[in-house]
Parts: structure tokens; sequence; C-alpha cells
């Protein structure tokens, strides 16, 4: 995992991001005047600290996630998460659930598998780790802030998924009966002194 790479190491590639623009949400191509579906959580805002709860560094249960303004035209919705600032050169995945009801509705806490944590059986695809299920934040120690991207897309009937789909089945389906899309951006850190950056929980 990304949170063992040695101190100097993350300093070293410090300069080395895979990108906000190679997001999903910003390769799908999505045309303009397509809706916009409102995404957050309860516990963390827009751009704030993902509290440790969530990550490595804590239980590593997935975060909770509500969403509304879901089009009336929708047959599922799919959720994909990815680190834009890992050292790679694609954004690394931690978690993509698809088949979710045509509706506004939520993820509750920890409803993804996680290495510490059976979930409740919602469809989830591949992340990075080739594993089912939510992949913890790591980044490594003194490479900065981390930005985690949780992408939500209305579609479309059609085709049904792989038992585990990846990236590339999602940005696929987008591209082909993508309705609306919602970002919400999390941070997580490590610094040098191993002080984790986290936030108190709020509403989003």
């Amino acid at each position: 995992m990304l949170e063992k790479l040695p101190e100097p190491l993350g300093h070293a590639l410090r300069d080395a991001r895979a990108g906000m623009d190679k997001l999903v949400f910003n390769r799908c191509g999505m045309r303009a005047g397509h809706g916009s579906l409102k995404l957050g959580s309860l516990a963390f805002a827009d751009h704030a600290p993902i509290p440790a709860r969530y990550t490595a560094d804590g239980e590593g249960v997935s975060p909770p996630l509500h969403w509304n303004d879901v089009p009336p035209a929708a047959a599922s919705v799919v959720l994909i998460v990815e680190d834009a600032d890992a050292p790679t050169p694609e954004p690394l995945v931690h978690a993509i659930v698809v088949d979710l009801p045509a509706a506004d509705g939520a993820l509750h806490e920890g409803e993804l598998n996680s290495p510490k944590h059976d979930g409740s059986g919602a469809h989830a695809g591949r992340n990075s780790y080739l594993r089912s299920g939510w992949l913890p934040p790591d980044p490594p120690t003194g490479h900065g802030t981390h930005r985690y991207a949780f992408q939500l897309f209305a579609l479309a009937a059609g085709d049904p998924f792989p038992d585990k789909p990846g990236r590339s089945d999602v940005l696929k389906a987008i591209e082909e009966r993508g309705l609306a899309s919602g970002i919400l951006i999390g941070t997580y850190e490590r610094d040098g002194s191993e002080k984790i950056r986290t936030g108190a929980a709020v509403a989003a």
C-alpha cells in the first residue's frame, strides 16, 4: 500500500500526480446540458478533510453518502471514487458501486466491504488493487494533500454490468448512457511528523 512508501520517496514524488483532468468525471464526455446530481456526506464537507475513521489510519470503513436530483429517465446510479493525486499515471480507483436504485438515495457508513469490515452486499466493482469494495485512503507520507473524488452518475437503461466491473466498464456506460453527474471531493494527508490531518464530522 502507498502508506508504506518511505517518507523521502513521498517527498521525491510530491509533484508526481495523476491529475484532476484524468478523473472519470472529466473524461466521460458528457455533453453540456446534462443534469447535475447533488452529492454530499454527513462525514465531511466538499473539499474538506476525510476523517481518519474512513482511511487506512482508522477503521477503514466506507463513508456515508447521500444524493438527490436523479432525473426521472434514469434506470440506475453508479459511483466511482478515485484519488486524483496518486503518484501514478492514472487516478487510483478506491471504489466502484453499480446498479444503485434510480432515485434519490444514500450509501450508509460501512455499506461497502473493506479490509477490516464486511459490507451489506452492494454491487461493487474492482478497485485499483483488484478487490471489490472500499479501498481506504492511504497516501504516502510527505506526498502532500490527496483529493479523493466521489463521482456519481445517473444512467439510462442499457446492457447489464459484469459481476465485478472495472473503471473501463463504468466509463463506457457513462459515455453511452449518462444522464446526470455529481462530484464530492474529500482530502487526506500524512505529513512527516505522522500527524494525521482529519476533519470533524460535518454535514455537507
